[in-house]
């Protein structure tokens, strides 16, 4: 048996270039894995089955029952594996959390059947699943191009503590259409050109700080609009002392950077117990 960490992501910027023909968007954006994770644990068998302790996520639409099947065509591999995972990481919640089951089951399906595929091949069947799984079979640092689908890696930044909230709020349309229209709310007046992302990058690159003013998420202009009560959950976190509070992905999750872990562990409890909401603190982690 293989028990791997599929880790969750946070978007240090994300920004919306336009609209393709395909009917997705351009994005530029910056994204870092964080120490909050789910545990998948696979196993040979005769077939392909997933457990999940959360069974609402049991079922064969999945993404790392899709990641395992997809590899299984792909490589003609003739046997199976049971899938177990354990869920830490809110789900559909702009934390990755799906995409990191399937690139985790991608990268140990490869070991466990023994494959042999390299990482290009990898990143080429994550990006049929979905445009964060292939930044998420390696994790740590770097920018995402085309759909977020196109992955540069950069060195890391420096950034270690984060508390991240989810809140008990839920999209309108629901979690299936979640992402889609989060993006058809946004107009050409929201569009930028890449250039905040290419500008962390490079103080990134020189190895200076990263001060919070240089992170950015399109979806904070309409955060509030697509999700009912993300409000409430935003200004208890800016009242307890949290600057530059930003959406990661498609949202609902928030977060911000925390200059300490003691300030960090402040927050995170208040949170918890003064507020009732799912809140982490969490430190950035690197491959």
């Amino acid at each position: 048996m293989l028990t791997l960490k599929a880790y969750a992501k946070i978007n240090l910027t994300l920004e919306a270039l336009g609209r393709r023909e395909d009917g997705y968007h351009e994005v530029a954006t910056i994204m870092q894995t964080v120490d909050l994770h789910d545990t998948v644990r696979l196993a040979p068998a005769d077939d392909l089955t997933l457990t999940c302790d959360d069974p609402a996520l049991e079922s064969a639409n999945n993404l790392a029952y899709k990641a395992a099947a997809l590899l299984r065509e792909e490589s003609g591999y003739d046997g199976g594996a049971n899938i177990g995972i354990e869920k830490a990481i809110p789900v559909s919640a702009g934390l990755g959390g799906g995409s990191s089951d399937a690139a985790a089951t991608l990268r140990g399906l490869n070991d466990l059947w023994q494959l042999g595929m390299g990482m290009a091949q990898l990143e080429a069947l994550a990006a049929r699943l979905g445009s964060d799984v292939p930044f998420l079979l390696q994790g740590g640092t770097a920018i995402g191009l085309g759909r977020g689908e196109r992955i540069r890696r950069i060195p890391p930044p420096e950034v270690q503590w984060l508390v991240v909230v989810t809140p008990d709020v839920r999209h309108t349309g629901g979690a299936s259409s979640k992402t889609a229209a989060l993006y058809g709310m946004l107009t050409p007046s929201n569009y930028t050109r890449g250039y905040l992302t290419r500008k962390l990058e490079a103080r990134i690159r020189v190895g200076k700080d990263m001060p919070a003013q240089f992170l950015f998420n399109v979806f904070d202009d309409v955060a509030f609009d697509a999700y009912p009560g993300l409000e409430q959950c935003w200004n208890a976190f800016a009242e307890l002392g949290a600057r530059e509070i930003h959406i990661s992905g498609s949202g609902p999750s928030i977060y911000a950077l925390m200059p300490r872990r003691e300030v960090g562990t402040a927050i995170q409890l208040l949170l918890r117990h003064k507020h009732g909401l799912n809140a982490h603190l969490v430190s950035a982690v690197w491959p």
